[in-house]
């Protein structure tokens, strides 16, 4: 059904790294979006007017606010589809997580605009009435909202969009809201028992978690994440399949919007390799990782030397004394000088309690331990991948 949709109102719907099919995307899930949520708003006002209850008119808010986000995603994916311009020359994708996190903010005040609704109802409780129109249109309501959830989520899932991921968990926090209201208008219809304020605030409270959540998941990109590990490892075996590659390290992913990656890695390769040789395979690199993964890499070749006993016995003790501080630590820019000058890059996880400094002076103790006449010189950084 929904790839009938999308073959007929969006060409190559397949190809979600286009940045205009992803913008068809948002505009067709915004659309459907704002026009149900518009219907669905009339609905459940005339169901709160007919049974008075204060519950059934704030869910009818709630879906104006929701038709009130699907214009924000409408906006958010038009402008994001904007070309780089000279002020922002890596385009406009972020704009798409900005709009996510602008439905998060609705979601959350519409959590608290229904919890300070539902406190006064419970101190001051007033019986509603159920008719069948009413319970109709409630119960039509959650089944709209029910595919309207799967809708966004498979909309989210195939153009990779916070937005329409949040919009799909507030459609599901819709159909727990609605479907707390039905019910207690049920209970407080056959068996007397004023629950509306309280099924309200329970709702209030189901709504900030949905909403917190999903200002997290929009949050998270702005600010910066780990890429994924399999990403990461398929990343490296791409990098590694030359032979002339001998390790990889200091790999970051940055993200500037659905669509829009930069890349950066450092590969070892031999110091005593052809500079014009090595060239042609990182250049051949960069371009297999644009092709395949989405994302316009640069490679920083760092070069490495080979065959020398003692570097090699050096660098296994390094790596050795670097794990018995973090076990995930790795070693890289590995040089042995003259006078016992010893020089490393050591990359520790986030997960050590110990600061940089901290790191360095351990692994400078247990070196002189093994080696009294080095001198160490060590850089710490941390790990960007998890």
């Amino acid at each position: 059904m929904l790839d009938a949709l999308l073959r007929r109102f969006i060409p190559h719907y397949q190809d979600t790294h286009d940045p205009i099919v992803r913008e068809r995307y948002g505009l067709l899930a915004g659309g459907v979006g704002l026009g149900l949520n518009l219907l669905l708003f009339a609905a459940k006002l005339l169901a709160g007017i007919l049974t008075g209850a204060i519950s059934v008119t704030a869910d009818a808010f709630n879906n104006l606010s929701d038709a009130a986000g699907s214009a924000v995603t409408l906006a958010g994916f038009k402008l994001a589809a904007q070309k780089a311009d000279e002020r922002h020359p890596f385009g406009h994708g972020r704009i798409e997580y900005l709009a996510g996190l602008g439905v998060s903010l609705l979601i959350l005040l519409v959590g608290v605009e229904l919890g300070r609704g539902s406190v006064e109802k419970i101190f001051q409780p007033k019986p509603a009435a159920l008719s069948l129109l009413a319970v109709g249109l409630l119960a039509l309501s959650i089944l709209v909202k029910l595919w309207m959830g799967w809708f966004y989520a498979e909309m989210g899932r195939r153009a990779q969009s916070p937005a329409l991921s949040a919009a799909a968990a507030d459609a599901r926090s819709d159909v727990l809201a609605t479907s707390a209201v039905l019910a207690g208008l049920a209970v407080s219809h056959f068996f007397h028992i004023q629950l509306d304020g309280w099924l309200g605030l329970l709702v209030a409270a189901l709504i900030l978690r949905t909403g917190w959540g999903a200002a997290r998941d929009t949050l998270d990109p702005l600010l910066g994440t780990p890429p994924d590990p399999a990403v990461v490892a398929d990343i490296e075996a791409l990098i590694l399949s030359d032979p002339s590659v001998l390790g990889v390290h200091d790999l970051i992913i940055h993200d500037y919007g659905p669509g829009r990656r930069m890349m950066s890695v450092h590969a070892e390769v031999p110091a005593d390799g052809s500079l014009v040789a090595l060239h042609d395979v990182i250049d051949r690199t960069e371009r297999e990782l644009g092709a395949r993964f989405g994302l316009e890499a640069v490679i920083h070749m760092d070069p490495v030397e080979r065959g020398d006993p003692r570097l090699e016995r050096l660098r296994a003790l390094v790596e050795e004394l670097a794990q018995e501080i973090d076990p995930a630590a790795t070693v890289h820019d590995f040089r042995c000088g003259e006078g016992g000058e010893i020089s490393f890059d050591v990359v520790a996880s986030y997960g050590v309690a110990l600061s940089d400094d901290e790191v360095r002076g351990a692994l400078t103790e247990k070196l002189l331990e093994r080696e009294p006449g080095c001198r160490p010189s060590i850089v710490v950084d941390r790990s960007h991948v998890l």
